[in-house]
This record gives C-alpha cells, sequence and structure tokens, in this order.
C-alpha cells in the first residue's frame, strides 16, 4: 500500500499543479466573466444519483464558484416546421447565392438549396416569387450548418441533444443576416467552433475529386461536429469512441489524455452521449445488476458461498420479495476500481477505474459492456476534483486511500463528450481516421447520396435505450 500511495501523491500532485495552471490562465483569460453552460441540464427521467452506503464518509469540500449554469432543452418543437418569408432585395439574394455555391467547403451539397431556383427568382427581379425562394433556401442551410444535414434516422446512437437551435433559432438567423446585409458571416457563424472542422475543411480541399470514398469520409465527420453543441465550453472531457481515448480539454486544448475501453459492437456498444459530470466517487461500490444476479444466478451463487461473498467483497442480501441484492464494496479488486464519475443519464453509462488494467495495453479495446473504462482514472479523479470542486491534493489522497465510498459534488460545471468520429485529429494533434467499429459511417453516407430531407424536428435518436451498467 505504500508504494500505491507514493503513486497517488504524484497523481495528485501533478493533478495540483494543473489546476493550478489553469485556475491561472482562466483567471487572466476570463477576468470576472461567467461563460454560459452550452449543454441541456440532465431530464428529469434520467436515474437519481444512487445514495451512499452506510459507509460514506462526508467530505468538507472547499466552495468554489460555479462557472456555467447548465440550461434546460427547450421542448421539440411540433410539425411542419416553418420557415419565414422575408422580403429580399436582389443584391442580398445574389450574395445568398455566392454563399450557397461556394457550401461545398463545408462538406455541404450547393443543390440541396435550390441554388438554380434561386437563380431563376433572381433574373425574375423582386416580388413573392423571389422572397419565398430566398428564405427558403436561406432558412434550410441555416438548418444544416447548424445542425447538420443528416437526419436523425440516420445517426445511428446519437443522444446528443444540440441546443444550438434553442440559442440561435432559424428566424433569428434570417432576421439578422439580412439586417447586416452580410449573408456570409451569418452562415460562418454558425460553423462548429473546434479546430478539428477546419482541419477537416482543409482536408475536403485537397481531397482529389476522384477519390470519392475520402471525400464522403470527410463530409460524414464534417456533418458529426455539427450535430455538436457549437461551443463544446471552456472546460470539458471528450472521448472519442474510435480512437480509444479520452481527452481533458481546456479552451479546446488537449491538457491530459487518457487510454479507454469502450463498448463491444452490437448489444453493447457505447452510444454517443453529452452529460455534465456532477461528482466524482471515490472507492465506489457497484450494484450488481439483475441480469448478473439472477440471469446469472450469482445471488444465490454467493448465499450458498458465503466464504466467496466475503473473498470477492460482495455484500449479498435476500429481501423480503424474495429477490436477491449484491453490492460489490470499495476495493481494489471492485469492478469499478478506485473511481466513478458520477453523470447521471437514462442510459447508465459512465466513465469509471477497473481493476483490470493491463487490457490498455491492447491495441483494440472494444470490451465492454457499454461505459468507458478510464487509464489512469485516478489521476483524471484528483485532477477533476481539485480543478471542479477545490478538493487540496492531501484531500484527494486522504480520501482514495481512506478506502471509503465518498462522492464529491462539482461545483464547476464539467461536459462530457461521448463522441464517434472516424476521421479526426489525435491526441498528437495529427488529423488521422480510426476503425469505423461500429458501422455508424454507412447511414451518414448513404444520406448525403440521398436528396435532402426536410428537418423533422427530432432532437436525438428515438431508439431503445439499451441499460447495461456492468463493467465486468
Amino acid at each position: 500500500m505504500v508504494g500505491h500511495g507514493w503513486a497517488l501523491w504524484r497523481a495528485a500532485r501533478g493533478a495540483s499543479a494543473l489546476a493550478l495552471a489553469l485556475a491561472a490562465g482562466a483567471a487572466i483569460a476570463q477576468a470576472n466573466r461567467v461563460p454560459e453552460s452550452i449543454l441541456p441540464a440532465p431530464k428529469p427521467s434520467a436515474p437519481a444519483t444512487p445514495a451512499a452506503p452506510a459507509n460514506q464518509q462526508p467530505v468538507a469540500v472547499p466552495t468554489v464558484p460555479a462557472t456555467q449554469t447548465p440550461i434546460a432543452p427547450a421542448a421539440e418543437p411540433e410539425l411542419p416546421i416553418v420557415e419565414p418569408v422575408l422580403t429580399w432585395a436582389v443584391a442580398d439574394a445574389q450574395a445568398l447565392a455566392k454563399v450557397i455555391d461556394g457550401i461545398g467547403a463545408h462538406g455541404l451539397i450547393p443543390a440541396d438549396y435550390q441554388l438554380i431556383e434561386l437563380r431563376a427568382a433572381i433574373l425574375a427581379g423582386p416580388g413573392a416569387a423571389l422572397d419565398a425562394q430566398a428564405s427558403r433556401s436561406l432558412a434550410w442551410l441555416i438548418e444544416d450548418m447548424r445542425d447538420g444535414r443528416t437526419r436523425m434516422d440516420s445517426r445511428v446512437q446519437w443522444f446528443v441533444v444540440d441546443p444550438d437551435v434553442d440559442q440561435r433559432p432559424t428566424a433569428t438567423v434570417m432576421a439578422e443576416a439580412l439586417a447586416s446585409k452580410d449573408i456570409a458571416g451569418a452562415i460562418a457563424s454558425l460553423a462548429p467552433t473546434h479546430p478539428d472542422y477546419a482541419k477537416l475543411k482543409e482536408a475536403l480541399a485537397k481531397a482529389p475529386a476522384a477519390d470519392k470514398a475520402g471525400r464522403a469520409l470527410i463530409q460524414a465527420n464534417l456533418d458529426r461536429w455539427r450535430w455538436m453543441p457549437r461551443d463544446l465550453g471552456k472546460f470539458y472531457l471528450l472521448t472519442n469512441v474510435p480512437e480509444f481515448q479520452l481527452r481533458l480539454t481546456v479552451d479546446n486544448e488537449i491538457i491530459r489524455s487518457y487510454r479507454t475501453i469502450v463498448g463491444k459492437p452490437g448489444r453493447t456498444a457505447t452510444p454517443q452521449l453529452a452529460e455534465i459530470v456532477e461528482g466524482v466517487i471515490f472507492n465506489p461500490t457497484w450494484t450488481v445488476p439483475q441480469s448478473i444476479v439472477k440471469g446469472e444466478n450469482l445471488g444465490a451463487q454467493l448465499l450458498a458461498n458465503p466464504a466467496r461473498a466475503k473473498r470477492e467483497n460482495y455484500k449479498v442480501t435476500k429481501n423480503k420479495d424474495g429477490s436477491i441484492t449484491v453490492v460489490q464494496q470499495p476495493g481494489q479488486g471492485n469492478a469499478l476500481g478506485l473511481m466513478k464519475l458520477d453523470m447521471p443519464n437514462e442510459h447508465a453509462i459512465f466513465l469509471h477505474d477497473t481493476p483490470n488494467r493491463n487490457l490498455f495495453k491492447l491495441a483494440q479495446r472494444a470490451l465492454s459492456h457499454g461505459c468507458v473504462r478510464t487509464e489512469r482514472a485516478t489521476e483524471l479523479a484528483i485532477t477533476m476534483a481539485i480543478l471542479g470542486a477545490g478538493l487540496t491534493p492531501d484531500d484527494a489522497v486522504g480520501i482514495v486511500t481512506s478506502g471509503k465510498y465518498t462522492r464529491v459534488a462539482m461545483t464547476r460545471t464539467f461536459p462530457v463528450y461521448l463522441t464517434y468520429f472516424t476521421m479526426a485529429s489525435d491526441i498528437t494533434g495529427k488529423m488521422g481516421t480510426f476503425n469505423d467499429l461500429y458501422g455508424r459511417d454507412a447511414p451518414v453516407i448513404a444520406s448525403f447520396a440521398a436528396p435532402r430531407a426536410a428537418w423533422d424536428g427530432k432532437r436525438k435518436s428515438t431508439e431503445k435505450v439499451i441499460k447495461l451498467d456492468n463493467p465486468l
């Protein structure tokens, strides 16, 4: 335990230095400005945070002012979606036609926005026909630049709710564009701010026209960025599932990176989510799901073999209704390891440690039941506790080495994004491609090959939520 404690101390010291540097940089860059959260608040239907076990020790956490306040998502709009009709001058319509003509630089398709019809209306001069056509073309272009061209039915397991439509409604952007006489600027203001979007645009510009497969891949991944919030926030965690990597990011710069283990293809594939880390749980317990307790007969086996239950650190309870509850207690052998990030969501997906750390050496790490296991998880937990809750390194090390379940609530809002990019910058900053682990490219590419579909108002996947809270 001495060696383990020394490793924790070093991790805490490294995390402390990182936190101090980030805090200083944030103070200089932000002064007294309080940035707005860009994620919706967890839905009321999401499972509540489990009650702490009896051995939980309360922690006095220094108060740190929250830097972001989550905003609740707006209700999904009712269909049909009606675009406003504005009054157009010929010069403004010509400016719009020029923007549409060059929209291929973003991986979008000029014909989708009825460029031929728009030019015909321009030639016919001012009037109701030009107003209707130019308004329609601009509204569709705004929708696709802001929210993505790919409709939700082609976004497999995409449960990220993009708040951009709430913050920049179509009618508002249209009115601003015409009032400013800057159509190009209005459209550019909708583009994602993450550096990878610009890098993918550069890659598309360099890709030969004959390389249709390569261009289609770039096109699909450009669109994926448009499915995300335009601004990811100042501080956030982002994991790219096909890359098997997690990033701790500040101002879109990677501060720390960690290898990950993600869901196996098929029913256990990791879904794409955007959630909020509400706390760091040190020395977690693991409540074994009934699919194992009952389905694999673990509960009955442990009741019949108390020595095994003790050896494997399980607390087994037979309930009045005859059901069995099995909870693995904190410890080095706990299936969740020594930490878990509390990020409540309806999928029961979270980031956590693992006792099987040797698996991070594997190149192919799609091995879990959906949750994301994280390399150097204790270091990440300590860093999050210092940055997000104001703990000192001594506090954090004391909590970990106590061996007791402890939940440290976050006082700084930390978004976490579980993304899926098959072409992106790796953790060194080099643009590359990643294996399409779950076969999610094909539906996106097919949607681009088909005519543009009208936006149907869907904000996230309507696929069935599969709960597989099982780290084994």
